[in-house]
C-alpha cells in the first residue's frame, strides 16, 4: 500500500537516520521542507522532498495537504494511562488548600488509586484505559510509554501490566511498558520498607521478566517515597532481570536521584521540577535523557522544569504528559508543547524537538520514531490549514489536528 501526501505547506522534523536526539543549541533547529511531498509505503516513510522534485508514482491513495503542516506524531515517554476510576475529589481538596503531600499523607494520592485498582476487574480497567488511549491517539500521539504502579501488590501490578500488553496488541500505536511497583509504599509496609522492596525483587520482578511484561523499571525517588539507597537497590535488581531504568526524580526535592539514575545508565530521568546546579552538571555528557512534564506543574501549581538553564548547559530535553489520575489527568501532548513554550520559555522549535525526536529517545525507539526519516514508521500528524507551525503552541486551546496516520493508515 502506497500513500502519497502532496502540496504540504511545511514538512517538519526532516532528519538523517544518524540523528537520534538533539541537545543544547541544536534543539532550536527544526529542519523543514516547504511545499513538500511525502511517500508512505507499507506503513513506513519511503520518500520525501520538494514538490518540484516529485517523482512519477502511482499511489493507491493520495492526500492533498494544501495549506497544512505535516509532522511526526508525538512521542509521549511518561504516562500512567492504565488506572481505575479518578481522583476528582482530591482536585477539589487542593482547590480548598490541601497540598499534594498532605492528601497523600491522609491516604489519598497513589494509595487511593491503588485501592481502586485492586477492587476493579482487569476487563474494566482495560475498558477505561482503552478509551484514554484512543483519545490521545486522536490528539496526535503515535508512541506512548505506560507505567504500572497503582497495584502495589503482586496481583495488582501484574494486572496493570497485562492491560498494557493488551493495549499494545490491539492498537496500531507503539507502546512501551514500565514496571513501577516502587511508586509508593503500601500502608501495610509503611514501617517495613525492606519488606515491600523484597516483594518487588523476589516476587514481582521474576514474574514480569518470565512473561516479558515490561521494557523498563521505574522508581519514585522522592522524600516520603523511596530513598536514593532504596531506589538503587530496586533498579539494580531490575537491571539483572533485563529492565532498563527510567526514574521519577526531583519532583518536589533534589535528593540525589538524578545522580543515581546516571550511575545506572538510566534511559531517562523524569519530572525535574526542582533542579540544583549540581543536578544539571551531573547530566552533562551523559546518555540519560532529562524529561519535563509541564502539565503536571500546571495542574499542581508547582515549579516548572528550568528548561532554559538546562538547554544553555548543552543538555537535551524531552517533553511528556505524565497522564495520571492525581497530578495530570490529561494526555494532550499539544497542550504540553504549548505549556512548555508559555511557561518554560522554550521556542516552538525546541518544544517540537522535545516532543518528537527526544521523546522517542526517552522511550528507546529513536530508530523507528520521532522524525521524518526514510525507513521510520509512518506515524504522522496532518494539521488543519494554519499560518505556520507556531500556531500549534500559540492557539493552545484549539485542536488543530485534521488527520492522524499510524503506520501509514488514517486513525479515525
Amino acid at each position: 500500500m502506497t500513500t502519497l501526501i502532496i502540496n504540504i505547506k511545511e514538512l517538519l522534523q526532516v532528519r538523517d537516520s544518524s540523528i537520534l536526539k538533539v541537545s543544547g543549541d541544536e534543539m532550536a533547529v527544526l529542519p523543514t521542507i516547504k511545499n513538500a511531498y511525502l511517500v508512505l509505503k507499507n506503513g513506513l516513510i519511503s520518500d520525501f522532498g520538494s514538490m518540484e522534485d516529485l517523482p512519477n508514482i502511482n499511489p493507491e491513495k493520495c492526500i492533498d495537504a494544501d495549506g497544512k503542516i505535516v509532522l511526526p506524531s508525538w512521542c509521549d515517554s511518561h504516562t500512567h494511562i492504565v488506572y481505575a476510576g479518578n481522583r476528582e475529589q482530591e482536585f477539589v481538596d487542593r482547590i480548598n488548600g490541601l497540598t499534594y503531600e498532605e492528601i497523600a499523607n491522609r491516604g489519598g494520592g497513589i494509595l487511593n488509586s491503588a485501592k481502586k485498582l485492586n477492587e476493579t476487574s482487569e476487563e474494566e480497567i482495560y475498558q477505561q484505559s482503552k478509551a484514554r488511549l484512543e483519545e490521545v491517539m486522536r490528539l496526535g500521539t503515535g508512541a506512548v510509554e505506560i507505567k504500572s504502579g497503582y497495584g502495589l501488590t503482586v496481583v495488582g501490578e501484574l494486572k496493570m501490566l497485562h492491560v498494557i500488553q493488551r493495549l499494545a496488541q490491539n492498537y496500531p500505536i507503539t507502546i512501551k511498558a514500565t514496571f513501577l511497583g516502587a511508586h509508593a509504599f503500601p500502608s501495610e509496609y509503611a514501617t517495613n520498607h525492606q519488606g515491600y522492596i523484597d516483594l518487588i525483587i523476589n516476587e514481582m520482578l521474576p514474574e514480569i521478566a518470565k512473561n516479558k511484561l515490561a521494557d523498563f523499571i521505574d522508581v519514585f525517588c522522592e522524600t516520603g517515597y523511596f530513598t536514593v539507597e532504596e531506589t538503587q537497590q530496586i533498579i539494580e535488581a531490575g537491571i539483572k532481570f533485563g529492565l532498563k531504568p527510567k526514574i521519577h526524580v526531583n519532583q518536589f526535592n533534589s535528593i540525589g536521584g538524578i545522580q543515581a539514575g546516571i550511575k545506572h545508565n538510566a534511559l531517562s530521568v523524569d519530572h525535574l521540577e526542582v533542579m540544583k546546579p549540581e543536578d544539571i552538571k551531573a547530566l552533562e555528557n551523559t546518555e540519560t535523557m532529562p524529561v519535563a512534564l509541564p502539565s503536571c506543574s500546571y495542574f499542581l501549581s508547582i515549579p516548572y522544569t528550568p528548561a532554559r538553564e538546562m538547554i544553555a548547559a548543552g543538555l537535551p530535553l524531552a517533553l511528556a504528559t505524565d497522564y495520571n489520575p492525581g497530578s495530570t489527568p490529561s494526555g494532550n501532548m499539544n497542550f504540553v508543547v504549548a505549556t512548555a513554550c508559555i511557561k518554560m520559555k522554550m521556542t516552538p522549535e525546541e518544544a517540537i524537538n522535545a516532543a518528537t525526536i527526544n521523546g522517542a529517545y526517552a522511550m528507546g525507539i529513536s530508530e523507528t520514531h520521532g522524525s521524518i526519516t526514510i525507513g521510520k514508521k509512518a506515524n504522522l500528524i496532518i494539521t488543519k490549514p494554519i499560518p505556520s507551525y507556531y500556531q500549534i503552541p500559540y492557539a493552545f486551546g484549539s485542536n488543530l489536528i485534521e488527520t492522524v496516520l499510524l503506520e501509514g493508515e488514517i486513525f479515525a
